[in-house]
């Protein structure tokens, strides 16, 4: 009989980036970049949070956000697996998550709203 092979991975986002401070863009492509490999895989993907005391969205954005330009939503909600978030995370990531899905379901007219918005604060 063959081996069953792992069809799971664990990302540590702390050993990922390094330290507690999970607030660049840089380092989310790092996460970004290891999801984005096991989803292609169509693995399981538990993502810990596990010893991080600081998070942004602009860090979440890069790490899962862009994850809905490449992967479907079903996808990502049957694969990855997020571990050890603290509850005002989960609801940063929650509107990061809502955010990406409107913005790759139509990114023209998301990035036309936000022109007009940011004239709107020019006047």
């Amino acid at each position: 009989m063959g081996k069953i092979m792992n069809d799971s991975a664990s990302v540590s986002v702390f050993e990922v980036v390094g330290n507690a401070l999970c607030v660049a863009s840089d380092d989310g492509q790092r996460v970004h970049d290891r999801l984005s490999t096991a989803l292609k895989d169509s693995r399981h993907v538990n993502l810990s949070f596990r010893n991080v005391t600081s998070l942004t969205s602009a860090f979440l954005n890069t790490a899962v956000g862009q994850l809905y330009g490449t992967f479907s939503e079903d996808h990502i909600r049957t694969q990855l697996n997020i571990e050890e978030m603290s509850l005002d995370d989960l609801v940063l990531l929650e509107r990061v998550v809502d955010t990406a899905k409107q913005y790759f379901k139509d990114p023209q007219r998301f990035e036309q709203a936000l022109r007009e918005e940011m004239d709107d604060y020019d006047d």
